[in-house]
């Protein structure tokens, strides 16, 4: 299709993926269940669990301010510490990892717009830019897993990266892969203060997608309802 950009950075939750009811509980139980399968001597859950939201709750306040991402691969693996849990030997942190998060995706969907989307973008390179505080290995499972890692040319990370949208460090990643003037990019996401802003900030387009039709004093230089909208822009010199 004739498509004013040359590339499209993608933000990746409540852009193209509903995470759905975001409960650590379940995910933490399943790891539970796991490491007693192991004969593995646990804490109490509770207190467990306690711990990781009262931890992980701190993580993300400050890398608000930091920009430095909270990686809840570094959450477990204090609650191992903190607690004494005697798995090493048992069990690797990639198992406990794999374990916790099969859980979390449970909840995740693809937008049901989404894949028709990217299918008439062919021709266009395409990229991931996502803030998450989870580890690479399990995002690049999770894009495999939900069938959409073929329209992509790499995905970039917060977590395998030193900072998070919206520094202008990981969007200039992003310009560098694509080997495009930022100008020539478009960048689409949910969040008017991390994607637009963070976009804004190298010299990229932006379209923010809107699907909950909230106010904000951000001016994107489009504005989406759908994913679906994105392929009716026409350019913009704003």
């Amino acid at each position: 299709m004739n498509f004013p950009f040359k590339a499209i950075g993608f933000d990746w939750a409540h852009t193209l993926v509903d995470l759905g009811e975001e409960d650590d509980r379940k995910p933490l139980e399943k790891v539970f269940s796991f490491l007693q399968t192991k004969q593995i001597a646990l804490p109490d859950f509770e207190e467990c669990l306690g711990k990781s939201r009262e931890l992980f709750k701190s993580m993300i306040e400050l890398s608000r301010t930091t920009h430095r991402e909270a990686r809840y691969e570094e959450v477990l693996q204090y609650l191992l510490f903190y607690f004494k849990v005697p798995w090493e030997g048992q069990v690797s942190i990639q198992e406990i990892l794999e374990v916790y998060y099969r859980e979390v995706f449970l909840e995740r969907r693809v937008y049901p717009e989404v894949e028709t989307v990217l299918k008439k973008l062919s021709g266009v390179s395409m990229g991931i830019i996502s803030n998450t505080t989870n580890p690479v290995a399990i995002k690049e499972l999770e894009l495999k897993n939900s069938g959409l890692k073929k329209y992509f040319d790499f995905a970039i990370y917060s977590s395998g990266f030193p900072f998070r949208k919206p520094h202008p460090s990981i969007f200039q990643l992003a310009i560098s892969q694509f080997q495009l003037p930022p100008s020539e990019i478009i960048f689409v996401g949910d969040s008017p203060s991390t994607d637009i802003l963070g976009a804004q900030s190298v010299g990229m387009k932006t379209a923010w997608i809107n699907r909950k039709k909230e106010q904000t004093d951000i001016s994107p230089d489009y504005e989406l309802s759908s994913l679906e909208d994105l392929l009716q822009i026409h350019w913009v010199n704003a």
